[in-house]
C-alpha cells in the first residue's frame, strides 16, 4: 500500500512532527531538563557471537565482493528496531518532542588505518521494506563513496567555515546553533551530518579497542548511540556447573532518558537481543513486527 504524505502543521519542522498527544511528564520534563547531554541513559549488553557466526558463513557463502560484517548484522538491527518501537525515533529540540519523519543510522568511515588517515561520514536510510539485502547494499554504496575522493556536503560546508577568520567563524556557529533549536538550519549544511539522523553507530572493535560509552550532543537531533567493540573470547558457567569459553561482543547504547519510560527501553532491549540471537529475522522487512 502506498504510503500517504502527511501534510505538515504548524509547529512542525522539516526533519519531525511536533507530538500533540503527549503525557503532562513528557511535556514538562523537555521544558524542566532542555539539554540532551543532561539525560542520558547508558545500557551495556554482552552478545553471544555464535548465531552471528553462523548466518554470516550462510550469508558470504556466495558473496565475495563485499562480505556481510557483524557490524552490518549490526546497522540492519538497529534499523528494524527503531522501526518497529518507534519512540526510539523521537528527539527534542527546543524544549519540544518531535516524532521523526524517517529513519536513518550514521557512522564515520575511516579511508585509511593511519594516524593521519581522512575520516568521512557515511549515512543511510531505511525504508519500511528494507531488509539484510537491501540494507547491506546501501552500506556498499556508502562505504564506496566514503572511502572515494569524494567529500561530502557536511565535512565541505565544515571546512569552509573554519577558513574564516576566528570571529567569524564563533559568530557563524552561534547563529548556526540557534537555527538548530527552532529547525532551522540549510539542509545542504547537515544532510550527512550524523547528528541528524536516527542513530549514530560506531564500531570500535574494528580498531582493536573495547566497547566505550559515548555521549549525546546537544547539537542535531540524535538520541540513540550505538557502539560496538572488540569480539572476544569469554569464560562463562556451564548448565553442569563446569567451564567454558565463547565468543561474545559488548554493545553500548546511549538513549536520551526523556523520549519513553524504562519498561519501553527494556522492552527495546529485548527486542535486540533477540534480533541478534536470530539473526534471520533481518530477512523480515523492517516495518513487519517481530514477536519477542
Amino acid at each position: 500500500m502506498a504510503k500517504t504524505k502527511q501534510r505538515r502543521r504548524f509547529g512542525d519542522r522539516r526533519d519531525g512532527k511536533l507530538i500533540r498527544d503527549l503525557d503532562p511528564m513528557h511535556v514538562i520534563t523537555p521544558i524542566l531538563y532542555p539539554n540532551r547531554c543532561d539525560n542520558e541513559a547508558y545500557f551495556l549488553e554482552k552478545f553471544d557471537m555464535a548465531p552471528i557466526r553462523a548466518y554470516l558463513e550462510k550469508l558470504n557463502a556466495n558473496e565475495s565482493d563485499f562480505p556481510y560484517t557483524p557490524f552490518h548484522i549490526l546497522v540492519t538491527a538497529v534499523l528494524k528496531l527503531i522501526t518497529v518501537r518507534p519512540k526510539l525515533n523521537r528527539f527534542v529540540a527546543n524544549k519540544l518532542m518531535y516524532q521523526r519523519n524517517e529513519v536513518t543510522a550514521s557512522f564515520v568511515v575511516k579511508k585509511l588505518f593511519t594516524d593521519d588517515g581522512a575520516e568521512a561520514l557515511a549515512l543511510i536510510k531505511a525504508e519500511e521494506e528494507d531488509t539484510i539485502f537491501t540494507i547491506h547494499q546501501k552500506l556498499y554504496n556508502q562505504i564506496s563513496v566514503s572511502r572515494s575522493d569524494k567529500i561530502d556536503r557536511s565535512s565541505e560546508s565544515m571546512d569552509i567555515v573554519s577558513r574564516m577568520p576566528r570571529r567569524l567563524t564563533r559568530a557563524f556557529c552561534e547563529f548556526i546553533c540557534f537555527l538548530d533549536r527552532i529547525g532551522k538550519v540549510p539542509k545542504f549544511l547537515i544532510e550527512t551530518d550524523p547528528y541528524y539522523t536516527s542513530a549514530v553507530l560506531s564500531n570500535l572493535g574494528s580498531l582493536k579497542l573495547n566497547v566505550g560509552y559515548h555521549h549525546l550532543t546537544n547539537w542535531g537531533t540524535c538520541s540513540l548511540f550505538v557502539i560496538m567493540g572488540e569480539i572476544k573470547n569469554t569464560t562463562y558457567i556451564k548448565e553442569d556447573g563446569t567451564m567454558g569459553v565463547k565468543e561474545t561482543v559488548d554493545i553500548g547504547l546511549t538513549v536520551d532518558e526523556r523520549l519513553a519510560d524504562g519498561y519501553y527501553y527494556a522492552k527495546s532491549l529485548k527486542l535486540l537481543k533477540k534480533l541478534l540471537a536470530n539473526p534471520e529475522l533481518l530477512e523480515l522487512p523492517m516495518a513487519e513486527e517481530v514477536e519477542f
